[in-house]
């Protein structure tokens, strides 16, 4: 799967409300990657995610955001995902024949 595959969205966040953000993007299961960058661009943090490692690494990584979070008061999270499987009836909700 390229990168053209992946969906991604942006989010801006306060400092106090990060490490929420990011445990919810975690826990919803479709999210591939979670880039933390602060309002300028620059990246701080980037979390590529796989389902099998979220439950070992989701306590160092909130510490890890938490700590990020002290530093600046306004973050942009962009969120790659992984698109829905298309239907095997390509969408149209009708039986192929």
């Amino acid at each position: 799967m390229d990168k053209l595959d992946q969906i991604y969205e942006q989010f801006k966040v306060h400092s106090q409300d990060l490490a929420d953000k990011v445990r919810d993007l975690i826990h919803e299961g479709n999210v591939r990657r979670i880039i933390i960058k602060d309002e300028r661009g620059h990246t701080f943090m980037e979390i590529p995610l796989t389902v099998a490692a979220v439950g070992v690494i989701l306590a160092p990584i909130l510490a890890a955001v938490g700590a990020i979070a002290t530093v600046v008061s306004k973050f942009d999270v962009v969120v790659e995902r992984t698109p829905p499987a298309a239907p095997p009836d390509g969408g149209t909700g009708q039986k192929r024949e």
